[in-house]
């Protein structure tokens, strides 16, 4: 694809994300709950807390952190057959990337003897549903956290750093952030970036897609989406300082 050809951003340069909107407190069976829009993208997650440590974490001091992921079967638009297989590479791989951003978010001592689970849902898929996950998430945790300080249940924040992502793609000779389906498609490069609201790097997924690429322009797809993480964050947290769902009916 020439340079000319390139899909045609409307309404935001190369480097704005798309919009972000979140409401938080959305399910009231869950004592943590956010839905979060990223231009079409559209995430559903939910936390749950087990009184039961995870196998490999009996005798810690610390709890655990896990995170599943689907696909509604018209998230996208061919129906897709529901995702009953857990061996699916795809998923399997977004799980483990969401597992690992969001136990780094938490400080998980608070959580001794216990699991939280973690269910992003991809409602509407339009790309990026693995970065969106992660950002619907981290306001989940942001929500559940809030209400067991607000019912006595934890005196100290367990969010240790707010942990975001976004996309970073190279399409022709441009970078650009936050790739919808039709740029993620003809991306020379792509990158799933995920750092923290202060710049601190946690994780990088990707690479080159149609040959190899140069270091100078991986760098700067690093660069250029650890910069957006942090602004994505900030509009996050904005949100997040607003209860716009159920509430909490939730009780253990």
């Amino acid at each position: 694809m020439t340079q000319t050809n390139l899909p045609v951003r409307e309404g935001r340069d190369l480097l704005t994300p798309r919009p972000i909107t979140v409401k938080r407190g959305v399910n009231p069976h869950a004592p943590g709950s956010a839905q979060l829009s990223m231009g079409r993208t559209e995430i559903l997650a939910t936390v749950t807390l087990e009184d039961k440590p995870a196998p490999h974490m009996r005798g810690s001091k610390e709890g655990w952190l896990t995170a599943e992921y689907a696909m509604l079967p018209r998230s996208t638009a061919d129906r897709q057959a529901r995702e009953r297989n857990l061996q699916n590479g795809r998923r399997h791989e977004i799980q483990r990337l969401l597992g690992r951003a969001l136990r780094s978010s938490l400080d998980l001592k608070s959580f001794r003897n216990q699991t939280l689970y973690i269910d992003c849902d991809v409602l509407v898929a339009d790309g990026g549903t693995r970065v969106a996950s992660i950002l619907a998430g981290h306001a989940a945790l942001h929500d559940f956290c809030e209400h067991l300080i607000n019912t006595g249940k934890l005196s100290e924040w367990p969010i240790i750093h707010n942990v975001g992502a976004i996309s970073a793609g190279l399409l022709g000779h441009e970078v650009r952030v936050d790739l919808d389906y039709a740029e993620d498609k003809v991306a020379r490069a792509d990158l799933n970036v995920v750092a923290t609201d202060t710049g601190l790097l946690i994780e990088v997924q990707g690479g080159a897609e149609a040959g190899p690429i140069t270091v100078q322009e991986y760098a700067a797809l690093l660069e250029t989406g650890v910069t957006a993480v942090r602004g994505v964050m900030a509009e996050l947290s904005r949100q997040l300082a607003v209860v716009q769902g159920f509430g909490h009916s939730y009780s253990p």
